[in-house]
Protein backbone atom coordinates (compact mmCIF):
# COMPACT_ATOMS: atom_id res chain seq x y z
CA UNK A 1 0.00 0.00 0.00
CA UNK A 2 1.83 3.30 -0.96
CA UNK A 3 1.04 5.13 1.74
CA UNK A 4 2.28 2.27 4.40
CA UNK A 5 5.68 4.13 5.63
CA UNK A 6 7.52 5.27 8.21
CA UNK A 7 6.14 3.38 11.70
CA UNK A 8 3.97 1.20 9.02
CA UNK A 9 6.64 -0.17 7.05
CA UNK A 10 7.07 -3.71 6.10
CA UNK A 11 5.99 -6.87 4.89
CA UNK A 12 6.20 -8.53 8.12
CA UNK A 13 3.62 -7.88 10.97
CA UNK A 14 5.94 -9.85 13.38
CA UNK A 15 9.15 -7.60 12.58
CA UNK A 16 6.80 -4.56 12.84
CA UNK A 17 5.90 -5.52 16.27
CA UNK A 18 9.31 -6.45 17.40
CA UNK A 19 10.16 -2.80 16.50
CA UNK A 20 7.68 -0.98 18.16
CA UNK A 21 7.97 -3.01 21.44
CA UNK A 22 11.74 -2.28 21.17
CA UNK A 23 10.85 1.40 20.54
CA UNK A 24 8.18 0.90 23.90
CA UNK A 25 11.08 -0.60 26.20
CA UNK A 26 12.99 2.86 25.11
CA UNK A 27 10.37 5.19 26.69
CA UNK A 28 7.76 3.25 28.78
CA UNK A 29 8.28 3.38 32.39
CA UNK A 30 6.62 0.19 33.41
CA UNK A 31 6.07 -3.28 31.58
CA UNK A 32 6.05 -1.89 27.98
CA UNK A 33 5.05 -5.41 26.92
CA UNK A 34 1.66 -5.88 29.32
CA UNK A 35 -0.87 -7.30 27.06
CA UNK A 36 -4.45 -6.67 28.10
CA UNK A 37 -5.53 -10.17 27.50
CA UNK A 38 -9.39 -11.72 26.33
CA UNK A 39 -10.71 -14.83 26.76
CA UNK A 40 -14.30 -16.34 26.91
CA UNK A 41 -16.21 -18.85 29.30
CA UNK A 42 -17.43 -21.59 28.24
CA UNK A 43 -20.73 -19.38 28.65
CA UNK A 44 -19.26 -16.92 25.91
CA UNK A 45 -18.87 -14.27 28.68
CA UNK A 46 -15.78 -12.12 28.06
CA UNK A 47 -12.87 -11.89 30.05
CA UNK A 48 -10.06 -9.43 30.10
CA UNK A 49 -6.49 -9.11 32.39
CA UNK A 50 -2.94 -8.21 32.19
CA UNK A 51 -0.66 -10.05 31.04
CA UNK A 52 2.98 -9.81 29.92
CA UNK A 53 4.17 -10.74 26.51
CA UNK A 54 7.59 -12.63 26.70
CA UNK A 55 8.29 -13.36 23.03
CA UNK A 56 6.89 -12.24 19.62
CA UNK A 57 8.28 -14.81 17.10
CA UNK A 58 8.21 -15.00 13.51
CA UNK A 59 4.92 -16.53 13.42
CA UNK A 60 3.05 -15.85 17.09
CA UNK A 61 3.25 -14.25 20.38
CA UNK A 62 4.24 -16.47 23.69
CA UNK A 63 3.37 -15.30 27.49
CA UNK A 64 3.07 -17.69 30.11
CA UNK A 65 0.49 -18.52 32.99
CA UNK A 66 -1.01 -21.46 35.47
CA UNK A 67 -2.49 -24.21 33.32
CA UNK A 68 -4.85 -24.34 35.98
CA UNK A 69 -6.02 -20.44 36.44
CA UNK A 70 -9.30 -19.22 34.52
CA UNK A 71 -7.47 -18.00 32.04
CA UNK A 72 -6.00 -21.05 31.03
CA UNK A 73 -9.41 -23.06 30.91
CA UNK A 74 -10.71 -20.70 28.75
CA UNK A 75 -8.01 -20.63 26.52
CA UNK A 76 -8.13 -23.90 26.68
CA UNK A 77 -11.84 -24.15 25.86
CA UNK A 78 -12.09 -22.00 23.40
CA UNK A 79 -8.59 -22.28 21.28
CA UNK A 80 -9.08 -18.39 20.39
CA UNK A 81 -7.86 -15.15 22.28
CA UNK A 82 -7.66 -11.20 21.56
CA UNK A 83 -4.79 -9.10 23.06
CA UNK A 84 -3.90 -5.32 22.75
CA UNK A 85 -0.57 -4.14 23.62
CA UNK A 86 -0.80 -0.16 24.04
CA UNK A 87 1.73 2.22 24.87
CA UNK A 88 0.85 6.10 26.29
CA UNK A 89 4.37 7.17 25.97
CA UNK A 90 4.14 6.08 21.96
CA UNK A 91 0.53 6.87 21.55
CA UNK A 92 0.73 3.67 19.68
CA UNK A 93 -1.04 0.39 19.94
CA UNK A 94 -1.06 -3.14 18.72
CA UNK A 95 -4.15 -5.25 18.60
CA UNK A 96 -4.23 -8.86 17.76
CA UNK A 97 -6.81 -11.89 17.54
CA UNK A 98 -5.67 -15.43 16.47
CA UNK A 99 -5.55 -19.11 17.23
CA UNK A 100 -4.16 -20.42 20.76
CA UNK A 101 -1.86 -23.46 21.53
CA UNK A 102 -0.02 -24.75 24.24
CA UNK A 103 3.99 -24.22 24.68
CA UNK A 104 4.39 -27.20 26.91
CA UNK A 105 8.28 -27.78 25.97
CA UNK A 106 11.86 -26.90 26.45
CA UNK A 107 10.98 -22.97 25.03
CA UNK A 108 8.96 -23.17 28.08
CA UNK A 109 11.46 -24.77 30.00
CA UNK A 110 14.25 -22.51 29.47
CA UNK A 111 12.16 -19.29 30.03
CA UNK A 112 10.37 -21.13 33.30
CA UNK A 113 14.54 -21.34 33.95
CA UNK A 114 15.36 -17.70 33.17
CA UNK A 115 13.20 -16.33 36.29
CA UNK A 116 14.01 -15.58 39.68
CA UNK A 117 14.04 -17.81 42.45
CA UNK A 118 11.31 -16.60 44.34
CA UNK A 119 8.86 -15.87 40.78
CA UNK A 120 9.83 -19.58 40.22
CA UNK A 121 8.91 -20.92 43.91
CA UNK A 122 5.98 -18.57 43.57
CA UNK A 123 4.88 -20.26 40.47
CA UNK A 124 4.87 -23.62 42.57
CA UNK A 125 3.12 -21.90 45.63
CA UNK A 126 0.01 -20.55 44.14
CA UNK A 127 -2.86 -21.86 42.86
CA UNK A 128 -3.93 -19.27 40.74
CA UNK A 129 -7.65 -18.12 40.26
CA UNK A 130 -8.71 -20.41 43.40
CA UNK A 131 -10.08 -18.95 46.53
CA UNK A 132 -7.06 -17.55 49.09
CA UNK A 133 -7.62 -18.18 52.81
CA UNK A 134 -4.75 -15.60 53.43
CA UNK A 135 -1.91 -14.21 52.70
CA UNK A 136 0.27 -15.87 54.96
CA UNK A 137 -1.09 -18.94 54.08
CA UNK A 138 0.26 -18.40 50.73
CA UNK A 139 3.54 -17.66 52.81
CA UNK A 140 3.10 -20.61 54.30
CA UNK A 141 3.08 -22.38 51.15
CA UNK A 142 6.23 -20.43 49.68
CA UNK A 143 7.79 -22.12 52.70
CA UNK A 144 6.71 -25.55 52.41
CA UNK A 145 7.91 -25.07 48.58
CA UNK A 146 11.17 -23.99 49.00
CA UNK A 147 12.22 -26.46 51.73
CA UNK A 148 11.50 -29.33 49.36
CA UNK A 149 12.44 -28.13 46.11
CA UNK A 150 15.30 -25.68 47.42
CA UNK A 151 17.32 -23.60 45.03
CA UNK A 152 16.43 -25.19 41.79
CA UNK A 153 12.99 -25.70 41.37
CA UNK A 154 11.43 -27.74 38.00
CA UNK A 155 8.68 -26.48 35.62
CA UNK A 156 5.44 -27.39 38.01
CA UNK A 157 3.39 -29.58 34.97
CA UNK A 158 0.68 -27.21 35.46
CA UNK A 159 2.76 -24.03 34.24
CA UNK A 160 3.64 -23.08 30.93
CA UNK A 161 3.01 -21.25 28.09
CA UNK A 162 1.05 -20.44 25.57
CA UNK A 163 1.01 -18.92 21.94
CA UNK A 164 -1.25 -16.97 19.78
CA UNK A 165 -0.77 -17.38 16.27
CA UNK A 166 -2.66 -14.08 14.72
CA UNK A 167 -5.25 -14.24 11.64
CA UNK A 168 -5.76 -10.50 12.38
CA UNK A 169 -2.97 -7.38 13.51
CA UNK A 170 -3.95 -4.24 13.50
CA UNK A 171 -1.59 -1.16 14.28
CA UNK A 172 -2.65 1.98 15.49
CA UNK A 173 -0.88 5.43 15.91
CA UNK A 174 -2.20 8.31 17.54
CA UNK A 175 -3.52 11.42 14.66
CA UNK A 176 -4.31 15.18 15.10
CA UNK A 177 -7.31 15.46 16.10
CA UNK A 178 -8.44 12.29 16.18
CA UNK A 179 -7.97 11.17 12.67
CA UNK A 180 -5.56 8.21 13.86
CA UNK A 181 -3.45 6.12 11.71
CA UNK A 182 -4.67 2.23 11.28
CA UNK A 183 -3.57 -0.26 8.89
CA UNK A 184 -5.07 -4.20 9.56
CA UNK A 185 -3.58 -7.22 8.33
CA UNK A 186 -5.92 -9.91 8.18
CA UNK A 187 -5.38 -13.74 6.66
CA UNK A 188 -8.30 -16.46 6.52
CA UNK A 189 -5.94 -18.99 8.07
CA UNK A 190 -2.29 -19.20 9.29
CA UNK A 191 -1.59 -20.68 5.54
CA UNK A 192 -2.43 -18.05 3.64
CA UNK A 193 -0.78 -14.56 2.69
CA UNK A 194 -1.73 -11.77 4.63
CA UNK A 195 -3.52 -9.01 3.32
CA UNK A 196 -3.32 -5.34 4.16
CA UNK A 197 -6.23 -2.44 4.96
CA UNK A 198 -5.76 1.24 5.76
CA UNK A 199 -8.88 1.56 7.97
CA UNK A 200 -10.87 4.69 8.93
CA UNK A 201 -9.31 5.82 12.46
Amino acid sequence: MSDRSGIFEGDDPFGIARRWLAEAEAQEPNDPNAIALATVDADGLPNARMVLLKEIEDAGFVFYTNYESAKARELDGAQKAAFVLHWKSLRRQIRVRGLVEKEDGPQADAYYASRSLKSRLGAWASQQSRPLASRAALMAEVARITARHGTNPPRPPFWGGYRITPLEVEFWADGAFRLHDRFQWTRASTGHSWQVNRLNP
